[in-house]
């Protein structure tokens, strides 16, 4: 394959989890709630997409187990920091620790082995869909490799994340319920008083941060890798969190960052063994860190000008 075709092709297959933990973060950002769980709840969404998908046999299983894992941590999330008004970065933070603990101890219990879940065959992975006329049309020039490698021949979940961007455009900007969640973190008391309740509004934000969190932990599990590795989301919810502060919180600019992010990884992993004149074979541990050095550069550079959401972080107290 043409070396600018797949690393194209490797930022579609990369982005995909990145693009759905985005999204997530965004709808709950928006509702004024930080968002700093998104790494605990895809992990735990893998794990138990991994385990379904083994035990009952059906990848579809797992991924819906994988979402309903994400929606009862979205729920467990939602009753500390709306009901209890508890403090939202610790609770996003003890989520991903709690998740990164206990998994491990859970497939110790169930299958042995602390780090890894037993390998899934093809037959429990989502498998890659083959467009109608990809092989035929593979030959021509330019045309059949860019539909047979680019826009075919990708699992499910990533044709869903596509397709769930201007979705989510048109849901933030367009619907009663986009209207009703820009408001809740702009200004939730304005939404108060005009009946709407705050609290249903954050809570159906985290619901819906839940299943797109359940779908990113599926493809890391099922479709990236063949079952669940701990701590196997390296990262990625913190640099969905990066694109979504680096994107201003708006659906376009998140989403194209985290193309730049997927890009660099897939320049990464064609860059190992690359060797260099004089100097010989570039550490493989300089190069994976490419991704992450960009987010800190990044982030840097939007220091001090990301604007959150006015009531982001601040528990509502409804007005007597």
């Amino acid at each position: 394959m043409d070396p600018f075709l797949s690393i194209v092709e490797t930022t579609l297959r990369t982005v995909t989890p990145l693009l759905l933990a985005a999204l997530a973060g965004l709808f709950v950002e928006r509702s004024g709630i930080i968002e700093i769980s998104l790494e605990g709840k895809m992990l735990a969404a893998a794990f138990a997409a991994a385990c379904i998908a083994y035990v009952c046999g059906s990848p579809w299983l797992g991924v819906a187990a994988a979402i309903a894992c994400a929606l009862l941590i979205a729920l467990l999330h939602g009753l500390v920091v709306i009901y209890y008004k508890g403090d939202q970065l610790i609770a996003g933070v003890a989520i991903n620790f709690a998740v990164a603990g206990v998994t491990p101890v859970l497939a110790l219990a169930w299958f042995q082995d602390e780090s890894t879940t037993p390998r899934l065959d093809d037959a429990l992975r989502l498998r890659e869909i083959v467009l109608p006329g990809a092989e035929r049309l593979a030959d021509i020039p330019y045309v059949g490799p860019a539909y047979a490698h680019l826009i075919s021949g990708h699992s499910a979940i990533t044709y869903i994340a596509m397709a769930l961007v201007p979705l989510v455009i048109w849901t933030i900007y367009k619907t009663r319920f986009g209207l009703r969640l820009r408001a809740a973190g702009s200004n939730p008391h304005a939404l108060d008083t005009a009946g709407v309740s705050v609290a249903r509004t954050r809570f159906l934000a985290l619901g819906c941060g839940g299943v797109l969190c359940g779908l990113a932990g599926a493809y890391i599990s099922l479709s990236s890798n063949s079952g669940w590795v701990q701590n196997m989301t390296a990262g990625k919810g913190y640099l969905a969190l990066a694109a979504l502060v680096f994107g201003q919180w708006r659906p376009l600019p998140t989403v194209l960052v985290c193309f730049m992010f997927a890009l660099t990884d897939a320049f990464q992993l064609r860059l190992q063994n690359f060797e260099l004149p004089f100097v010989g074979v570039i550490p493989s541990d300089f190069i994976q860190m490419l991704p992450y050095v960009l987010t800190v550069l990044l982030l840097a550079g939007v220091a001090g000008k990301a604007r959150a959401p006015k009531a982001s972080g601040v528990p509502f107290q409804k007005s007597r």
